[in-house]
């Protein structure tokens, strides 16, 4: 049954990564700017999700007839691979419990945030927000499910906590921090509270290890590091893949 499950949520992350560059790239703007609605050739985007290739083809008069356009942001191949593993990874450790579903759905959400902030140093309120609503409420149910392996209750407390702690340190030093990651901070914190006081700690430690030895290597690689800014949002997430590849073990 265990790799049943892990061959199923396998597929779904793969599946769903691979529709993630087109809305990356669409989301993938300044803030106030509004969303992306044509490629890089100035083509319309026929849709918000699939790869991120121009649908039509190239422009100027040496495009030859019948040809695709230019493929633009993440490959698709890249991203299903990514978010496939991830799932995997999360139904390993989870295994057939109804919180699996839950991890594994909303997995490839967090690998487009990651992408976006990756690209434009931003985390869209229109992906955060619904990103801990969904959470809450599909940890809820997983909770009354039979099986289930963690608290709801803890799950909120962890994500108020989390968000609080990310709030605090926005309010300390805004310019170190923007409040995007305050935002990711309550599903995440929802996700490692899930397993407990433990795993929650666990897991938002590590988001800020990651980040700190990454803002070392940037130091050690150029004098300017120091005061080089770097998306802070993919290291909050994989914490809390770590944290919950741990919880779900340990369960």
């Amino acid at each position: 049954m265990g790799v049943v499950v892990i061959i199923v949520a396998a597929g779904y992350g793969a599946a769903a990564g691979w529709l993630l560059p087109r809305a990356a790239y669409r989301l993938s703007v300044e803030p106030g700017a509004p969303w992306r609605t044509h490629c890089p050739q100035g083509h319309p985007l026929r849709g918000r999700l699939g790869p991120a290739r121009c649908p039509g083809r190239p422009a100027g008069p040496a495009a030859g007839a019948g040809e695709c356009g230019p493929r633009y942001g993440a490959r698709s191949g890249t991203t299903a691979l990514v978010a496939g593993a991830v799932c995997a990874a999360l139904a390993a450790a989870a295994g057939p419990r109804p919180e699996t579903a839950v991890f594994a759905g909303l997995a490839p959400v967090l690998v487009l945030l990651a992408l976006v902030d990756l690209a434009v140093h931003r985390l869209p309120d229109l992906l955060t927000l619904p990103l801990a609503a969904a959470a809450a409420a599909g940890l809820g149910a997983a909770a009354l499910a039979p099986g289930a392996a963690g608290s709801w209750r803890l799950a909120l407390l962890g994500g108020a906590a989390l968000g609080a702690a990310y709030l605090l340190l926005f309010l300390i030093n805004p310019a170190g921090m923007g409040f995007g990651d305050v935002k990711l901070a309550l599903p995440l914190g929802i996700a490692l509270g899930w397993y407990g006081w433990g795993v929650w700690l666990f897991g938002a430690f590590l988001g800020f290890l990651y980040g700190a030895l990454y803002g070392l290597f940037l130091v050690l690689r150029s004098p300017n590091g120091r005061k080089q800014a770097f998306p802070f949002g993919p290291f909050m997430a994989a914490g809390a893949l770590t944290g919950l590849l741990l919880g779900g073990f340990g369960a």
